[in-house]
């Protein structure tokens, strides 16, 4: 339904329409009857049909055929497909999957010379892996005013690689970009909801080149939320040129850890979205929040920003996509069904994890060992998981509540309720997908690992009490 007002104020740009033409559309579309409409509203039952019959005449003079109340929907859909239709072409011509397995040229590069998998995949590198269709879900949804995506995703899944594939996207049609990373946030700033709002309005400004006027538009006795929002609407969103802005915020579960932030902070976001649908001025900005868990912080229906726009959940690698990732690694033995066949384990070990399966590949396009190898010392210390593994230990040593809650969840092939906080916080470091706060391991890597860990560990204690 967004999408076709949208359209509407698109169709009819030189004559806006008030309030009670938007009323009589919206309700039409919903297949109400004038009469219907004039006892809600209080208006007569003459003066809603007059307003209507206005309404279908605007709109059949800018579409150039007939458009009434019974044929709206046809009329609009219609519309709204034939308006996309060019963007999605150009989107998946960029964009669409490779239908055919493509081996990298050997004068590409050598082993030698690939970079170790680390951060995002650059824009013009061979080694990223489309997943359709969400690059084109992303760059057409960009193309809306007032749109808001999310892209959700556990640790080192895509999503920066994604985000910046969309960013590039948006700068080739002229929208202006501000790039926010929570993570580069210090510690201070989360001190209130004040200075953090102030932090990011400075942020914003000078990404935009844009004094920043923040004593003007502040008044503490309107609150910060009103300050931000004045801020944005009298000053950021009227000082800029008219090429939309999208604002790109990154790492967002950082504020998820300071309610006394996201209680405010994240109900105002939705309140800026669904502005756009009301006002011209909000149209302009474009927002795209990334982070890597659900919200555990308690926000009413209405008020969180995760129950309104288009959502983004990043999939592991298909066994195609991963046959064709190491194809570009240049490993010419995947390229056939008995190539398949072999990479299906290490599918299966990874659970399809991208950082997982780059870095496998990475270890035997340098000739290093055989998949065979690498597959039976995956999950011991001495194998290529090694170091990240040990990473994962760590982390969860020092939060002892932690380690318990993974405890949990590979003791049994079931999926195991968690507390919410060590459902987000596993999450949100890679070990568990979540359905609600039922959780089970990611992938059979980790199981095997961390069982074999606190197998030793559980040994160690055992004795440790003989002992003594």
């Amino acid at each position: 339904m967004d999408k076709l007002l949208q359209s509407v104020k698109k169709i009819l740009q030189d004559k806006p329409l008030g309030s009670i033409q938007w009323f009589v559309l919206y309700q039409s579309w919903l297949g109400k009857t004038y009469g219907e409409m004039a006892e809600v509203s209080g208006y007569g039952n003459n003066y809603i049909k007059e307003v209507g019959s206005e309404l279908w005449q605007d709109l059949s003079i800018a579409l150039g055929k007939r458009v009434t109340k019974k044929n709206l929907h046809l009329s609009l859909n219609k519309h709204l497909q034939d308006e996309i239709g060019n963007h999605e072409n150009q989107i998946q011509q960029k964009f669409g999957e490779e239908f055919s397995l493509e081996m990298v040229s050997p004068d590409f590069f050598s082993a030698s010379k690939i970079e170790f998998p680390s951060g995002p995949v650059v824009l013009d590198s061979p080694f990223y892996i489309n997943r359709p269709p969400l690059e084109e879900l992303v760059c057409n949804e960009v193309l809306h005013p007032g749109c808001l995506i999310r892209i959700k995703a556990p640790r080192k899944m895509g999503k920066s690689s994604l985000l910046n594939r969309m960013i590039a996207y948006a700068k080739e049609q002229d929208y202006q970009i501000v790039y926010l990373d929570f993570q580069e946030a210090d510690a201070d700033v989360f001190a209130s909801l004040d200075k953090f709002l102030r932090w990011f309005c400075v942020n914003v400004s000078r990404q935009l080149n844009l004094t920043a006027y923040l004593d003007d538009f502040w008044d503490m006795e309107m609150g910060s939320k009103v300050s931000c929002k004045i801020y944005f609407e009298a000053y950021v969103l009227q000082y800029i040129n008219d090429n939309p802005l999208v604002l790109a915020l990154n790492e967002v579960h950082r504020i998820f850890e300071h309610p006394n932030i996201a209680q405010d902070f994240l109900p105002m976001l939705r309140f800026w979205h669904e502005q756009a649908k009301q006002d011209r001025t909000w149209q302009k900005l474009r927002m795209v929040v990334v982070h890597t868990t659900e919200i555990y912080i308690p926000l009413k229906l209405n008020q969180s920003p995760f129950n309104v726009g288009i959502t983004i959940t990043l999939p592991p690698f298909t066994l195609k996509q991963v046959q064709n990732l190491a194809l570009r690694y240049g490993l010419d033995w995947a390229a056939d069904s008995e190539g398949a066949k072999r990479l299906a384990p290490l599918q299966a070990m990874v659970g399809g994890h991208p950082y997982l399966v780059s870095l496998a590949f990475y270890h035997l396009c340098q000739g290093e060992m055989t998949l065979e190898v690498l597959l039976e010392t995956a999950s011991t210390p001495v194998g290529i998981y090694g170091q990240h593994l040990r990473e994962l230990l760590t982390l969860l040593q020092e939060e002892p509540e932690l380690m318990s809650a993974m405890e949990e969840v590979i003791a049994t092939d079931e999926k195991v309720e968690l507390d919410a906080i060590a459902a987000y916080k596993l999450e949100s470091m890679g070990l568990v997908k979540l359905n609600g706060n039922q959780a089970s391991s990611i992938c059979e890597l980790y199981r095997l690992y961390f069982t074999q860990q606190f197998g030793k560990q559980n040994i160690a204690n055992t004795s440790s009490k003989f002992s003594s």
